[in-house]
This record gives C-alpha cells, structure tokens and sequence, in this order.
C-alpha cells in the first residue's frame, strides 16, 4: 500500500499560479496510476487530472483543462498539479488519489482510487 500526503495549498489571487504536491511513502511509486481530485464547499467531489505510471498519459477534467498540469517524479515519489491562471472557482480542498496496476491506464473516477490523502485547502480570492 502507499499513503500519500498533500502541500502547497494556500490562498492566492485570481489570474496567480500554485503548484500542488503529493508525497508518496511506502509501497513502490510507480506501481501506481495517480490522480487528483477536489471537493468545493457544498458540492461533489470532482475529478481534477490523472497520470499514468510512467507519466506517459494524461487527462484533464474540462474545468482546468489548458490551466492546469499534472506531472510525476517517480524518483521522489512525488506528484505535482500546476495551477495557473486560477479562478475563484477553483477554491476547493484538493485530494490526491493511487490506485494500483500493471497497464499505463488512466482513470478519471474516483471509485477507481484506493489510496487517498488527507487534502489541501486551495482558496483563491481578491
């Protein structure tokens, strides 16, 4: 199993630029598909972006699409989300998620993840 941690979350302006981080520990990194995900106040949990195991695949929720990068280093166990020209609407707390599996697959539905982190809190405002 692998338990994974999230930071660099923080409140930041319209039009600025935040990068996210997951940490991962314990079984190894890229065993795993990863993702992100991010839950608003009073709204569902919805899927942010996804990355393959070798990093070779992408997706990205419509909402953050061309804003938004997900990226991997496998040799620090660590996965990034690169926010750029954020919106007040991306105020969310932002989960990182890994599922295990042996293809370069990609999933972009949270029941597919078994390994979830605790969240970071992303507020952006004027």
């Amino acid at each position: 199993q692998v338990q994974l941690v999230e930071s660099g979350g923080g409140v930041v302006q319209p039009g600025d630029s935040l990068r996210l981080s997951c940490a991962g520990s314990g079984q190894r990194f890229s065993d795993y598909a990863m993702g992100w995900f991010r839950r608003a106040p009073g709204k569902e949990r919805e899927f942010v972006a996804t990355i393959s195991r070798a990093g070779t695949r992408r997706e990205y929720g419509s909402s953050v699409k061309g804003r938004f990068t997900v990226s991997r280093d496998n040799a620090k166990s660590t996965m990034y989300l690169q926010m750029n020209r954020m919106k007040p609407e991306d105020t969310a707390v932002y989960y990182c998620a890994a599922y295990e599996t042996v293809t370069g697959a990609t999933s972009t539905v949270d029941a597919r993840y078994t390994y979830w982190g605790q969240g970071t809190q992303v507020t952006v405002s004027s």
